[in-house]
Formats: structure tokens, sequence, C-alpha cells
């Protein structure tokens, strides 16, 4: 139990970590997605560029193994 515990908390913190980093690459370079979501309160296209920057960096992380 011991060993998945601590396998289980890792993996939580790659996940967070992954969302934190996609997150402020996504206010970096599109500054205005973010903003119109805290605006409006609609939070779909956030999501979905969210969604797009993570792909496309484990999609060129895939391509170098």
């Amino acid at each position: 139990m011991k060993q998945f515990g601590i396998s289980l908390v890792t993996i939580v913190a790659v996940v967070s970590t992954l969302l934190a980093a996609a997150t402020i690459w996504l206010f970096l370079t599109n500054p205005m997605t973010v903003a119109n979501a805290v605006n409006e309160g609609d939070v779909s296209p956030l999501i979905r560029n969210l969604a797009d920057a993570i792909y496309a960096a484990l999609s060129g992380l895939l391509k170098y193994l």
C-alpha cells in the first residue's frame, strides 16, 4: 500500500505541474483568451487552448523519444 501511495502522489504532482506550466504558457502566449475567460466566466476557450498547449508539448516531447 505504501508503494501505491507514493506513486499516486507522484502522478498527482506531475499532472499538477503540467497544468500549471501550461496555464502560465497560455497566459504568456495568448493573454486575451485568459482575460476573456476571467471576464466572462466562460472557461471553455481556456480549457481548449490548455488542451492544445499540452498536446503540442507532449507531441514535441514524443518526437524526441
